[in-house]
């Protein structure tokens, strides 16, 4: 396991991206958003392109993405709530660097989330508990499981860093 880069794993509404940018300072490191660069590199939002060109094209593009970050050092990664589900996906995270699972009740989720159209995936509820409970066991094979369910994020900052220690 390599200590040069962090992987933020986790459901939407987990914190990923928000531990990802405080890791990020703390360590001096730069900060990448899988969803931010997708969408970057298509010129949509996640949900446009879930729209207009479906998941499956998103999910090849993530791919890319995760595929193109895999040479850079000294960077935290927050990956998108599915990145880490798929198999090829997490087996290229695990060997690249240290992943951390934020963990989160259903409940949280449904609590951090809108259903506001700006996540394609959470817009049915139903939909969604299915998913978060299909993915669980995907998360399970992180490095690192963090119970971010009540904890600040300075507190999971600590918890990472300790982690991170020789």
């Amino acid at each position: 396991m390599k200590n040069d880069k962090i992987y933020v794993v986790g459901f939407m509404g987990a914190g990923k991206s928000t531990l990802a940018q405080a890791l990020g300072v703390r360590l001096g490191w730069r900060v990448e958003d899988i969803d931010t660069l997708v969408e970057r590199r298509e010129g949509l939002t996640v949900a446009e392109i879930f729209a207009r060109r479906g998941e499956p094209h998103f999910r090849a593009v993530e791919q890319a993405v995760l595929t193109d970050l895999l040479p850079t050092r000294h960077v935290v990664i927050a990956t998108g709530g599915g990145t880490y589900a798929d198999g090829n996906n997490r087996s290229l995270i695990n060997q690249d660097g240290i992943s951390i699972w934020l963990d989160v009740s259903w409940r949280a989720v449904v609590e951090r989330l809108p259903i506001d159209g700006s996540r394609p995936l959470a817009a049915d509820r139903s939909v969604m508990e299915r998913l978060f409970d299909a993915r669980q066991p995907s998360y399970r094979h992180a490095h690192v499981r963090l119970d971010a369910e009540r904890a600040s994020t300075d507190a999971l900052v600590e918890q990472v860093l300790d982690r991170l220690e020789p």
